[in-house]
């Protein structure tokens, strides 16, 4: 479970970096930056989710 965690916060910073790259990139012209930051948002809650339900079900090691 750790494991899977520290993966999906890896992929949340990748994603807040392409969305930081856009911004400079693009200069506003585009909806790149957008996407990333909702796919940011999107695997932020999954995230908050997953751990939530493995508390619950006591999936957390201590």
């Amino acid at each position: 479970m750790k494991t899977f965690a520290a993966l999906l916060f890896l992929v949340i910073l990748y994603s807040l970096g392409s969305a930081l790259y856009y911004m400079y990139k693009d200069k506003g012209q585009s909806t790149r930056m957008v996407r990333s930051l909702s796919i940011r948002i999107g695997l932020s809650l999954f995230l908050f989710i997953v751990m939530m339900i493995s508390y619950r079900l006591d999936m957390v090691s201590e």
